[in-house]
C-alpha cells in the first residue's frame, strides 16, 4: 500500500474535487400509468440503475441505465429518455469520465428544456458546467453556471440558487479570477446559513478559504478555515475535522506560522490515530516535520520521521521507506550525530 506521502505539504486541493461541488434537489422519478409492458420494465430499470449508483456500483448501473434509455426513445417517452441520460451522465460525472458526462447531459438538457422541467434544467446545468470545469473548459464552464443561476433565480428556488452560485465561484477560481468566485462564494453562503444548511455551509466556507488563498490572501484563507473548524466540531464529524485541519496546519506553514501549524496537525494526527487511518496519520506528520525542521527543532522531527518510517515499513512502501531515511540521516548528521545518520543509510538498509 502506498501512502502517497510526497504530496506537497502545502497542497490545499483535494485530488477529487467532488465534495467541493454541489448539485441541486432531483426530482422525483415520474411513472406512467400506460399498461404498456413497456413502460413497466424501463421504469424499473431507471429505478434498479439510481439505486446502483447509491451504492457505487457505477458499471453496472450504465448497462441498467442505458437499457432503460433504449426503451424509453422506442417508446418516444421524452420524460423518461431524459431521466435515463441525465443518470448516465451523473454516474460518468462522478467517475471523472467527464466528456461522456458531457455528451450525456447536453441531449439530456435539451429534452428538460423541450418539456419544459426547468428545476430538473437549473440541476443539468450545474453538472454539465462542473463537467466542463473539469475538461478545463472556462468558458462554457462559466456560461453553464451563469444559465443555471439564472433559471434558479428565477424560479425563486433557493436551494438552487446557492448550488448554482457555489459551482460558478468555482468554475471562476478555476479560470483564475479568484475575485469573482469570492463574490460568488459569499452570496452562496448568505443563503446557506440563512438556510441552516451546515453542509453546504462547510463547502462553502472550504471553498471561499480556497479562493483566498489563490488570490495570495493567506490571512483571510485562515479565517473561513477557522470557520470551518469551528462548524465540523460543532457537527462531531471528525473526519472533516481531520480535512480542515490539514488546510490550517498547511496555509500557517505559508505564512511562517509554524507553532500553529504544529498545533492543528498535533490535533489531527491525534484524531487520526483515533481513526486507525493510517494515511492520514503519515500525512499529518509528514507536515510536522517540515514545521519542526522550519523552526530548528530537530530532534522533535526526527521523532516524527521515526514514526512515518514504521508507518511506511508497516504497509511495504518502499519508496516512502527511503525518502524518510534520506531525511533521518539528513537529519542526525545536521546534528552532528553521524553514528546514527549512518544507521539510517537508505543503502544500508536496503543492502
Amino acid at each position: 500500500m502506498n501512502l502517497d506521502a510526497n504530496l506537497k505539504p502545502d497542497q490545499l486541493e483535494l485530488k477529487s474535487t467532488e465534495r467541493d461541488t454541489m448539485i441541486p434537489i432531483e426530482e422525483s422519478i415520474v411513472t406512467n400509468d400506460s399498461p404498456n409492458p413497456d413502460f413497466t420494465e424501463a421504469n424499473r430499470l431507471l429505478q434498479q440503475g439510481m439505486e446502483l449508483n447509491k451504492r457505487g456500483e457505477w458499471q453496472a448501473a450504465i448497462v441498467v441505465l442505458q437499457k432503460a434509455h433504449l426503451l424509453y426513445w422506442e417508446m418516444g417517452d421524452q420524460q423518461g429518455t431524459k431521466q435515463a441520460l441525465e443518470g448516465l451522465g451523473l454516474i460518468c460525472y462522478t467517475m471523472g469520465e467527464y466528456a461522456k458526462a458531457v455528451d450525456y447531459l447536453q441531449r439530456s438538457l435539451v429534452l428538460a428544456q423541450r418539456i419544459r422541467q426547468y428545476l430538473s434544467s437549473v440541476k443539468i446545468l450545474g453538472t454539465l458546467g462542473n463537467a466542463y470545469r473539469h475538461l478545463a473548459d472556462h468558458e462554457k464552464a462559466i456560461d453553464c453556471q451563469r444559465q443555471s443561476l439564472t433559471l434558479a433565480q428565477g424560479l425563486r428556488d433557493q436551494r438552487s440558487e446557492m448550488a448554482a452560485l457555489n459551482n460558478l465561484g468555482l468554475a471562476y477560481k478555476a479560470a483564475n479570477d479568484p475575485q469573482a468566485a469570492i463574490q460568488c462564494e459569499r452570496q452562496a453562503l448568505e443563503i446557506a446559513q440563512e438556510l441552516q444548511d451546515y453542509v453546504a455551509t462547510g463547502q462553502i466556507l472550504k471553498n471561499l478559504g480556497n479562493a483566498y488563498y489563490a488570490l495570495g490572501d493567506v490571512e483571510q484563507a485562515i479565517a473561513y478555515y477557522e470557520q470551518r473548524l469551528a462548524l465540523a466540531r460543532k457537527l462531531g464529524d471528525q473526519r472533516l475535522e481531520m480535512q480542515v485541519l490539514r488546510n490550517l496546519g498547511n496555509a500557517c506553514n505559508v505564512m511562517g506560522e509554524h507553532e500553529n501549524s504544529i498545533v492543528y496537525n498535533r490535533r489531527r494526527l491525534e484524531i487520526a490515530r483515533a481513526l486507525q487511518d493510517d494515511r492520514t496519520q503519515e500525512q499529518s506528520l509528514g507536515s510536522l516535520c517540515v514545521a519542526y525542521e522550519a523552526i530548528g527543532q530537530t530532534q522533535a522531527a526526527i521523532e516524527c520521521y521515526q514514526d512515518r518510517l514504521q508507518l511506511a515499513r508497516q504497509h511495504q512502501d518502499e519508496r516512502l521507506e527511503l525518502y524518510v531515511l534520506s531525511n533521518l540521516k539528513a537529519a542526525f548528521s545536521m546534528l552532528g550525530e553521524y553514528g546514527k545518520a549512518s544507521e539510517y543509510s537508505p543503502q544500508s538498509n536496503h543492502a
